[in-house]
């Protein structure tokens, strides 16, 4: 709600309704805002929540239209098709995302977490916007292989429809901008951040590391915390991380976006949150398990024009891990799971 909706709400309770009409309580009680709880050891929110607060309703409609087919070209395949909750919002198991007519793509399917959070998004940062999020995959033409007006046509041509926008949006109208808010009230709300590891950091009941599990923390802001950096364990930067070329795809990254050979090969870093259940692994799905990962890093880093600088140190490439670091690593990694946020029901298919 804004910010004039919030006082006149402050007014209603003190003086009664006499002042509004029976309308405008109506929407009032039923659509009340929601809380976004932001733990104490995340950084800033990035999205404008002054802008699209989430609210019952709008939450609930960008719930339903998550796993709606209606938003893609053959009316099956939903967001919540490639991004399942029991899998941190992955597509578990796939390498490349697929969609319509069991087409494929050429890059894995991200985790949907804490995106309120980042200021860019998708592999390659296409947009920096999270209400302009969804038009990236409705729009491949290999996943969801629709466009957006049509989208709107099939929902505006919905009675359902066209009573939860009417409950979610004061003006109620089914259009682009109320299409798009009510995704992102959605993803807003979806927040990781009840993992073992949070409890460790928060000193609260669950949160004891063993032995292994420390020395992997300990081990991992010594290695890996340069890019993988705050709670978030991403620093939103695309990097170049000495991937090999990926046979018969040769997937540039963030240089399809901004046109600068600089960016060549420079992907997202990607969160670790419940990075032990999303596996595989990289922009392109090459990797099945955290210790193929680890292997890569210690000694398949490749060199190139745009490698980041923090995996060429000490005239080496990579870096250095012995077995037993790997080991405690992985210890480390596991504590990262959440399974508060991966059975909360609030984000369940219906």
């Amino acid at each position: 709600m804004s910010r004039f909706t919030n006082e006149l709400l402050l007014i209603l309770l003190v003086f009664g309704f006499n002042s509004c009409s029976n309308d405008e309580a109506e929407y009032i009680s039923i659509n009340r805002e929601l809380e976004v709880n932001i733990p104490s050891n995340f950084p800033e929110i990035q999205y404008d929540l002054s802008a699209n607060a989430p609210t019952e309703r709008g939450f609930e409609l960008g719930k339903k239209l998550f796993y709606d087919g209606k938003l893609s070209s053959n009316g099956f395949i939903s967001c919540g098709f490639c991004h399942e909750q029991r899998f941190a919002f992955t597509h578990h198991g796939h390498q490349f995302s697929h969609g319509i007519d069991d087409l494929e793509g050429t890059r894995n399917a991200p985790a949907i977490q804490n995106m309120a959070f980042q200021k860019e998004f998708a592999w390659d940062g296409a947009t920096s916007h999270l209400d302009l999020f969804p038009i990236i995959p409705i729009t491949n033409e290999v996943e969801m292989g629709e466009t957006v007006s049509n989208v709107i046509s099939k929902l505006r041509a919905d009675a359902e429809y066209q009573q939860l926008f009417a409950e979610a949006f004061e003006d109620g109208e089914v259009n682009n901008e109320y299409f798009f808010k009510a995704l992102s009230q959605f993803m807003v709300m979806m927040i990781s951040s009840n993992s073992k590891y949070d409890k460790y950091v928060r000193n609260e009941e669950g949160g004891d590391f063993t032995e292994t599990e420390e020395y992997g923390y300990e081990l991992f802001q010594q290695k890996c915390a340069s890019c993988h950096t705050s709670d978030l364990f991403t620093d939103d930067a695309f990097r170049n991380n000495g991937l090999p070329i990926y046979p018969g795809i040769d997937d540039i990254g963030r240089a399809e976006v901004t046109g600068s050979v600089a960016d060549n090969y420079k992907f997202k870093v990607p969160s670790l949150r419940n990075v032990a259940i999303t596996a595989p692994y990289m922009h392109d799905g090459r990797f099945g398990s955290l210790e193929s990962v680890l292997d890569f890093y210690q000694n398949g880093v490749q060199d190139s024009e745009t490698l980041d600088p923090i995996l060429k140190q000490n005239n080496r490439l990579g870096i250095d891990l012995s077995e037993a670091e790997k080991e405690a690593l992985i210890a480390f990694l596991n504590t990262l799971t959440d399974e508060t946020f991966l059975n909360d029901e609030r984000f369940a298919e219906y």
